[in-house]
């Protein structure tokens, strides 16, 4: 049953990381306005272009992350360790846009790094994927 929930937590993370509000822009204008705040998919390359990688990378991760649970389920090989590391990795990057600022971080963001997080402690919990 842990095992369908981190599927559809990897899912429901690939559906926010799909939509164009989770990576933030922060650009300068004139002296005295707000900077520009723009917003764009995970797996957008404008952010990546402008030197902020962990959206993009984030993106990768979990459609890794998902392929990997697709095929556990499935096929349900041992496959825990690698399936940890990659949704840890994920949830820890997902929090890098916080190293710039909290403005550089949105709410889609913060849903990303919830779902993820779910994804890894299910993970982590599961024992028969440990036994496997």
């Amino acid at each position: 049953m842990k095992r369908i929930f981190a599927l559809s937590a990897a899912l429901l993370a690939l559906a926010f990381e799909i939509m164009p509000y989770g990576a933030v822009c922060n650009f300068a204008t004139p002296p005295g306005e707000p900077p520009l705040r723009l917003t764009y998919s995970y797996f957008s390359l404008i952010p990546f272009g402008y030197a902020h990688f962990s959206p993009f990378i984030v993106a990768m991760l979990t459609c890794a992350l998902t392929v990997m649970l697709f095929v556990y389920f499935f096929v349900g090989q041992r496959m825990r360790k690698p399936i940890l590391i990659v949704a840890a990795a994920a949830a820890l990057l997902s929090l890098a846009p916080l190293l710039l600022g909290i403005s550089y971080y949105s709410l889609v963001g913060a849903l990303i790094t919830v779902c993820l997080i779910i994804a890894t402690v299910l993970v982590l919990l599961d024992k028969k994927m440990a036994e496997s």
